[in-house]
């Protein structure tokens, strides 16, 4: 079960402003902590050179008793806001606010103040401490009773800084996120414009309207105006294969009904009259020719519509002189050697068949075919003695179910050079029609000379080899 993300659901546009502003609002954030961490550094590198100049000021003064002399000439006051001083048991010796006063430190603190000198923080930013302190602890000597040192200044100042600041950057951030979400959602709607216009213009087209296409804009090439001429390229490959489908289902109708038409009348004729065993067994002959002619077309028609076969390797040449090429009446001229192609091997058969039953049928006799390997393309080519195709039909002779004016009283139902085609186009071959010296090429996708009589008809066949 697959499991749909929570904003699957949203308009694309929506997603785009959403995804914008997250980024916006993790890189505003990024930005407003560096900034706050860099001003508080700052603030407590200054609240730290005024607590070590405390400290240089207040440890010569400690008596042996510990007791602080607050007269001494080196106390500067009021800088010296906050000291005690500490037994090894934490206990206050003297203090600021008098001996009776608890001790400023922790028991980790302390600990830690006995090893060297420690930077203590006392009271919270947000919400607001109502004496907030910073504090430098160090121990003393051991020559008298106090055993650590600690002085303190106000963090007021400091705080109410850190607090303007962080409502500042909270403000100005939010500000700009809401710029951003605007100026996010405007490009958003711009950008995908032309989608919308495309949905619109593809959903008249949907509708049944025919010979539209998207109005892409020429002065500029960007990946909207690229899908739109995709798009329109695509529009006119439907447009053209649904032209040709409709075509062939009216010339396979029209083909399909003189055969059926054919079978009814012979049945109805069979039904006026009583008619003995042998009349009916001549009658049933010719239904059987009948329907035989009808399992050829309709056997065509799923030549036509297979699809792409799996690859497989097969020696052309060898398949080709396997054929029974002399009883139909050609002269064969296959290279020695193999000739391996990724095109299955019945397949190369109906090819040379179709091939020479149309020069059979429409050329004349001698019949030559010849196989040959040119650079990377190994190459069929059959070719007739007969009058050929006129230029203008040369082009049209693979369409399917198409004839010549002149082959309309020959047999045939049109498909064989269609088939031809389609089997050559399904393995990226190619397929060469020349008619006197008039050539036409069928997917113009490999490089081969055409070797062939200047007069009759010639249709060659290339395939890359594998």
């Amino acid at each position: 079960m697959t499991v749909r993300h929570p904003l699957a659901s949203l308009p694309l546009r929506v997603r785009l402003v959403t995804g914008f502003v997250v980024a916006m609002t993790i890189l505003l954030a990024g930005t407003g902590a560096f900034v706050y961490w860099r001003v508080r550094v700052d603030l407590d590198t200054a609240l730290d050179r005024d607590l070590a100049d405390q400290l240089a000021a207040i440890i010569p003064v400690v008596g042996a008793d510990g007791v602080v002399d607050t007269t001494s000439s080196a106390i500067r006051l009021p800088l010296l806001q906050e000291f005690q001083t500490l037994t090894r048991s934490n206990v206050v010796l003297s203090s600021s606010l008098g001996t009776a006063a608890d001790t400023l430190l922790t028991a980790s603190d302390f600990r830690r103040a006995l090893a060297g000198p420690v930077h203590v923080q006392i009271g919270a930013l947000l919400p607001a401490s109502p004496r907030p302190l910073r504090l430098l602890a160090a121990p003393l000597d051991g020559s008298g009773r106090a055993a650590v040192v600690v002085v303190g200044v106000q963090r007021d100042q400091r705080d109410e800084a850190l607090r303007e600041l962080l409502a500042t950057l909270a403000l100005a951030g939010f500000g700009a996120l809401i710029i951003a979400a605007f100026v996010g959602e405007r490009l958003a709607k711009a950008a995908l414009a032309p989608v919308e216009r495309y949905r619109a213009q593809a959903s008249s087209i949907a509708s049944g309207a025919s010979g539209i296409r998207l109005e892409v804009p020429t002065s500029r090439d960007d990946e909207v105006t690229r899908l739109g001429h995709t798009f329109n390229d695509v529009l006119g490959a439907l447009e053209h294969a649904m032209d040709r489908e409709r075509r062939f289902v009216h010339d396979a109708s029209h083909e399909l009904r003189t055969p059926l038409t054919l079978l009814m009348t012979r049945v109805q004729l069979q039904r006026r009259r009583q008619r003995s065993v042998a009349e009916h067994e001549h009658a049933l002959a010719e239904l059987e020719t009948d329907i035989a002619d009808l399992i050829h077309l309709s056997d065509q028609l799923l030549d036509l519509g297979h699809g792409r076969d799996s690859p497989e390797q097969t020696d052309a040449a060898a398949v080709i002189r396997a054929m029974p090429l002399a009883h139909l009446g050609v002269d064969a001229q296959v290279d020695d050697g193999e000739a391996f192609v990724s095109v299955p091997a019945a397949q190369i058969r109906q090819i040379v068949s179709n091939l020479i039953a149309n020069a059979r049928v429409h050329g004349q006799p001698p019949i030559e075919l010849r196989v040959r390997s040119e650079a990377d393309v190994i190459v069929v080519s059959i070719s007739d003695s007969g009058t050929g195709m006129s230029a203008d039909f040369v082009g049209l002779a693979v369409e399917r179910f198409t004839r010549a004016d002149d082959a309309a009283s020959r047999s045939g139902s049109g498909l064989g050079l269609a088939i031809v085609e389609a089997i050559v186009h399904r393995h990226d071959g190619e397929l060469r029609l020349c008619s006197g010296g008039d050539h036409y090429s069928v997917h113009s996708v490999l490089s081969f000379a055409c070797e062939h009589p200047t007069s009759g008809f010639t249709s060659t066949v290339g395939f890359r080899t594998p």
